[in-house]
């Protein structure tokens, strides 16, 4: 886990200038997208941002294009606490380097990981299992529900781009000449009860999944190498794309996701800007809060208190002393 220290001079000082702070913080807008981790982030950005430097927050829906055009063309909202930057990187790049937005910290410090997975359990109990590749060699590790002759690669829910890749990774591996079936889960909710199922009953599980999410934060798993680099073009060309004859071995890309600011806030907002610049948290602590929410069926504010409370080792280290003070006293 990588944290980051604020020069002790420069604390010192911010904590001459709070007054002044909470006038240049002023109100600010965060957008919350619409999965859980961007929400719990925008949430625990705001309760520091108002309790610890005295601004104004309001939260507002966002989505990926529609926030990122808003950002860009009127300025507003202030903050998009986690913007997965993939599908838009040329264009932010132009808006960064026009000096429309500003891009912040990557606050998903690991990335956003997809792959094949299996049970820790599993994994420590058969050190030779290490790639996919290996694993197919096991199929009597990994028994199929409906036919225990057989192992199950259990796929991304129907009507993702996920369903594809992994239809046709599966593909690319033989995985059925190795004695395997891929198994349709139709959605998320009968993966993740594939999931739980496999580890109420102590039996392997082979399949796709991705990272930062609850269930990850719930069962402990390992995800297995695919021996080979991203191969973009060819992930382009084959891997992505339905019914392609002739699919090769690659790995799924890493989505990287960053905090964006429009340039008219960052520019005014001086310490909430180096806050904004310095935050991020790994996927381990991301599925452990995300699962305390969905074992608690909490809101992603409450999830924010949570973290907040639970994780001062980690979110202490990106406000000044006085700042962090601040924020604890009011939790």
């Amino acid at each position: 886990m990588k944290t980051f220290l604020i020069p002790a001079v420069f604390a010192a000082a911010l904590s001459t200038v709070a007054p002044a702070e909470a006038a240049e913080c002023g109100n600010v807008s965060i957008a919350e997208m619409k999965w859980a981790s961007a929400g719990i982030a925008a949430s625990f950005d705001k309760i520091i941002l108002e309790k610890g430097y005295g601004c104004a927050v309001t939260i507002v829906d966002g989505d990926t294009l529609p926030t990122f055009a808003s950002m860009n063309e009127k300025g507003t909202p202030d903050i998009a606490s986690e913007y997965w930057i993939n599908s838009v990187r040329a264009l932010l790049d132009q808006a960064v380097n026009s000096g429309r937005l500003v891009q912040g910290a990557e606050i998903l410090a690991d990335g956003a990981v997809e792959g094949w997975w299996i049970p820790k359990f599993i994994a420590d109990a058969n050190p030779d299992i290490r790639s996919v590749e290996d694993a197919l060699r096991h199929p009597e590790l990994f028994p199929a529900e409906d036919d225990a002759s057989k192992g199950a690669v259990y796929n991304c829910p129907a009507d993702w781009s996920c369903q594809i890749s992994t239809t046709n990774l599966f593909k690319a591996l033989a995985a059925d000449k190795k004695g395997f079936e891929l198994v349709e889960t139709g959605s998320p909710e009968r993966l993740d009860a594939s999931i739980a199922r496999a580890f109420d009953n102590k039996i392997g599980w082979l399949g796709y999944y991705w990272a930062p999410t609850a269930i990850l934060g719930k069962y402990q798993m390992t995800r297995l190498s695919f021996g080979v680099g991203h191969d973009k073009t060819e992930w382009d060309r084959c891997t992505a794309v339905a019914g392609c004859l002739r699919p090769q071995l690659n790995s799924y890309p890493v989505s990287r996701a960053f905090t964006l600011m429009t340039r008219s806030f960052a520019s005014r907002a001086g310490p909430v800007t180096t806050y904004l610049k310095t935050r991020k948290w790994d996927n381990q602590t991301i599925n452990q809060v995300l699962a305390w929410q969905d074992e608690n069926h909490e809101s992603n504010e409450d999830a924010a208190i949570h973290f907040l409370r639970n994780y001062e080792g980690l979110w202490m280290k990106w406000v000044p002393a006085d700042v962090a003070e601040k924020v604890k006293t009011s939790l």
